[in-house]
Parts: structure tokens; sequence; C-alpha cells
């Protein structure tokens, strides 16, 4: 079986583990009530206390309920777009796919790692292992030196660095609680019932950095530059919904959010993601539409 095979299954397989995960996670909701928890910091939080996500807290099971609600009806859409359009082939397709990918692998990996254990660890194990070598697949997949030659004249490469480089900053945001509680020698509010922030670890650990090498890479005009930034737009753009689904949900749970919260943690990832759409068509529309010549062709070095 070639590379494109390859990766047409692993995201096919992709698709059927969000459908279980987040399927099972969003619509089985049986009537349950809410229980008090003493963290291991002694610390009292409310427990959800229904459906999948029991033994999580009531301010964080919404917020991964809108997480499977966002996958569900828009991720999934998108991803089976991406793969009919990489299959033509077509280098904008790939690039597409391996973005759309990031996002699922971002979600997998947060619900492995970061979701109180529950009847579905397995399941989220296989959906990580899948989402990473099908994103890998994905980017190896692109044609370095073709996305080089296939950009045109006119590309604003500084206004998107620079908007990486700003998106960059916006994980910063994690750092608010986690400073404030080491200041006052506690740990923060919303660490609850985990044992770690999940979330501030891939942002400011992975996604950060990865913003940072983008916007460099594209300045220099560097091939990689052009394929990490589509992608990191790609993300960016799908976070900013599942943000925004997130809140909603947490709204119709009666989870009360300030002006502060709204102001801090909403409102910049949505408006990032708004601006992300307009640096990702200025990008795709740059790039030359001739087809590609095979997913079989080795990639470029960087």
């Amino acid at each position: 079986m070639n590379r494109s095979r390859w990766l047409m299954l692993l995201s096919w397989l992709v698709v059927g583990l969000t459908l279980v995960a987040s399927g099972v996670g969003l619509f089985w909701h049986p009537s349950g009530e809410s229980v008090e928890f003493i963290t291991l910091h002694g610390q009292p939080v409310d427990l959800y206390g229904r459906g999948l996500y029991r033994f999580d807290t009531a301010f964080k099971a919404p917020i991964l309920r809108g997480t499977d609600a966002i996958l569900l009806f828009v991720g999934l859409p998108t991803l089976g777009v991406a793969m009919q359009w990489a299959q033509r082939p077509s280098l904008r397709g790939q690039i597409v796919l391996a973005g759309v990918l990031s996002c699922f692998l971002y979600a997998a990996v947060s619900l492995t790692f970061g979701a109180a254990y529950n009847d579905l660890f397995l399941v989220y194990v296989a959906w990580f292992s899948v989402s990473l070598y099908a994103f890998m697949l994905a980017i190896t997949a692109v044609n370095l030196a073709e996305v080089s030659a296939r950009v045109k004249p006119g590309l604003p490469h500084r206004a998107i660095a620079y908007f990486l480089f700003l998106t960059g900053l916006s994980p910063a945001v994690w750092l608010i609680e986690i400073v404030a509680g080491l200041a006052q020698g506690e740990v923060p509010r919303l660490l609850a019932s985990y044992t770690t922030d999940v979330t501030t670890a891939l942002d400011l650990g992975v996604i950060t950095p990865a913003c940072y090498l983008a916007g460099i890479l594209l300045l220099r005009r560097r091939p990689l530059g052009y394929l990490l930034a589509a992608i990191l737009l790609i993300l960016l753009i799908l976070i900013g919904l599942i943000v925004a689904g997130q809140s909603v949900m947490q709204i119709q749970a009666g989870v009360p959010l300030t002006g502060a919260e709204v102001l801090a943690y909403v409102i910049p990832f949505v408006g990032l993601s708004l601006v992300a759409v307009g640096c990702l068509v200025m990008l795709l529309r740059h790039l030359a539409a001739a087809e590609t010549r095979s997913l079989e062709h080795p990639p470029a070095s960087p």
C-alpha cells in the first residue's frame, strides 16, 4: 500500500474514532447530579456527575462537550472535504488536510491526557495514535520544493509572520492563574481535581514555539515556513470555533462566566480565529493552483 492510501486509511480511522469519542461524549447524557469532591490539595470542587464526563468537574465537562460538538458538526465535514481535495491530488488540498488533522491530534491529545479517566480511555489512546501518524504522513506527503516553487509574488509574508508571532503570545493567558497561584503559594483555581494542566503544557510547549518557528521561516521564505504557517492558521481557526462552542455549552450548563474570563479566555481566541481566516485565504491564494505530480514524490529538505 502506498503512502497516499495509508494516509486516507488513517484519516478514515480518525473519522471513525472521532464519531465514537465525540458522539458518546456529546449525546450520552443520562440523568445524574453534581457531587462535591475534595481534591488532592484539599479544595472542594463539584464534579459533573453524569454522562461520559461524570468524573470531570462541573466547569470542565461542558468544555469537553463543546469540543465534541464542534468536532462532530464542523471538524468532520471539514476533514471530509480536505480528504477529497488531497486525493485529486492537489498541493493546497494536501496542506489543508495536514492542518485539519492537526486539530484532531490536538483534541485527541487533550482528551487522552487531560480528561478524567472514563470508559473510552482506550478509544482516546487509539484516536491519539491514529491522529498522530495520520498527521505525520500528511506533512511528509507535501513536497516542500513544490511549495516554494508555487508561491506567487505579492504574498504578505511579514503580515502573516507578525500575526503568527502575536498568536504565539496568546497562550500566555493561561499563565495568569499559574503565576498568581505561585505568588500565593497555592495551585491554580481551575486546576481543581486534575493533577496537571495539559492545555497550558500543549499551548506553551508546542503551539507557541511552532508559531515563532513558522513566522521566522516565513520571513526567510523557507518552504517549511509556508507549510507550518498554513497548518497553524487552520488549527487556530478550528480552535476559535471550539472555544466558542465550549462557551455556549458552559452557558447552557449554568456555569457562570465572568466578564474578565470572557475577555481573557474567549474573545482573544475567537478574534484571532477570524483574522486567521483572512491570512489562510491569502496564503492559499498565493499558491499556484497546478496539480501536484504525486503524493509519492519525495519531499525536499527544509
